[in-house]
């Protein structure tokens, strides 16, 4: 893997964690309809996480793209959780912040 990804492959990693710990944890709340975005969210940044990880991991010719539309599903992640107050939910939009922030530095390098 070129050493130009470590970073973000570092934070679509933890952005995966963060984002499939928030929609577990999300499952569980008492207003869980309130939670249906986010949860949402959760599981369709995660995922994108996961591929851009892949494809940095791998040095697609596909990187800056799937990077720039995982700084989106990040972006959008980061905007439902900041609206909820729950603990992970807040934690999962600073990581998802920070994952914007990289995966966008990725995008534009290319």
């Amino acid at each position: 893997m070129h050493q130009r990804y470590l970073s973000c492959v570092q934070a679509c990693s933890a952005c995966t964690i963060a984002c499939e710990n928030c929609a577990a944890s999300c499952l569980k709340e008492a207003n869980l309809s309130d939670m249906l975005d986010c949860i949402r969210l959760d599981r369709d940044c995660a995922d994108m996480c996961r591929l851009s990880t892949s494809l940095m991991a791998r040095d697609s010719a596909l990187v800056d793209e799937i990077c720039r539309l995982c700084a989106i599903a990040c972006q959008a992640c980061a905007e439902e959780c900041g609206k909820h107050a729950h603990d992970h939910c807040r934690q999962c939009a600073e990581t998802c912040q920070r994952c914007v922030v990289e995966c966008e530095a990725v995008s534009r390098a290319a």
